[in-house]
């Protein structure tokens, strides 16, 4: 599958590539666990600070490959995971890095869900999305577009896109607030690496505990967030990044950060 899901490194920065254009990046079995594996290992390694997630030029993800599961009876077809096992099921939520989407094309049932998981969407005018589940007899495959997609957009527009279907075009997600900024699909990496590179200068160790408790919280309430909060506090407090924070400015100069 490494000619299907492309990984490459520069400069603190990994980029995550769904590379199947022929099949509009339709994700057979074996690519989603390999790109559930390499958003991971992206997790895992040090050296990136920041991941963008995106597609062959022109398209994003176009959902499950259909074929391959046509392969399966549907009363065979087996779950991903169990309920417990969040990294299956959203491997970007659960990913410690921030995680920028760079979207041109169709984002289309689990490339609309894998959107959903990213912390930033930049998009281009001519990217789409829909969450077209209910047009197959099925609920939003990794549960992010019934439980992320209404706490992004709201309750209405959401179940108004899960009931129908229909594709939410990048002008629409724009003014819903689902994408952060539309780019022209030449700029749309540049654009994403950019941001990638202001997120770099900050702390991989307060990246990872903010991204925690904003995902957290999203289901919690005051008290037990606070709990967390005052824990996270007190380990940034005990870091070397928190160390290297005041000492940085200070002596006026840049941070190096060493998320430790």
């Amino acid at each position: 599958m490494a000619e299907h899901i492309l990984f490459d490194l520069d400069e603190g920065i990994g980029q995550i590539t769904i590379n199947r254009p022929e099949k509009r990046n339709a994700m057979s079995f074996a690519m989603l666990g390999d790109f559930i594996e390499t958003v991971h290992q992206a997790g895992e390694n040090p050296e990136v600070r920041v991941l963008i997630i995106t597609g062959a030029p022109g398209v994003f993800c176009a959902g499950t490959d259909l074929s391959d599961l046509a392969s399966v009876p549907g009363a065979e077809r087996g779950l991903r995971g169990s309920a417990e096992d969040r990294g299956r099921w959203w491997p970007i939520v659960e990913c410690p890095k921030p995680v920028i989407g760079a979207i041109d094309g169709a984002a289309v049932g689990m490339g609309a869900e894998f959107s959903s998981q990213c912390d930033i969407r930049l998009a281009t005018p001519g990217a789409r999305f829909a969450w077209n589940f209910a047009h197959r007899g099925l609920v939003p495959d990794t549960g992010a577009g019934s439980w992320l997609l209404p706490r992004l957009v709201g309750p209405a527009k959401a179940m108004r896109l899960l009931y129908t279907g229909e594709f939410l075009s990048a002008e629409e997600a724009l003014a819903i607030g689902y994408v952060e900024r539309l780019v022209e699909a030449e700029q749309l990496l540049p654009e994403a690496r950019a941001l990638a590179a202001a997120i770099c200068r900050g702390s991989p160790f307060s990246h990872a505990r903010i991204k925690t408790l904003v995902y957290e919280g999203l289901g919690s309430e005051v008290g037990p967030h606070m709990q967390r909060h005052t824990q996270a506090l007190a380990e940034c407090f005990r870091s070397s990044d928190h160390q290297e924070g005041v000492a940085s400015f200070l002596e006026r100069r840049e941070a190096k950060f060493t998320g430790t």
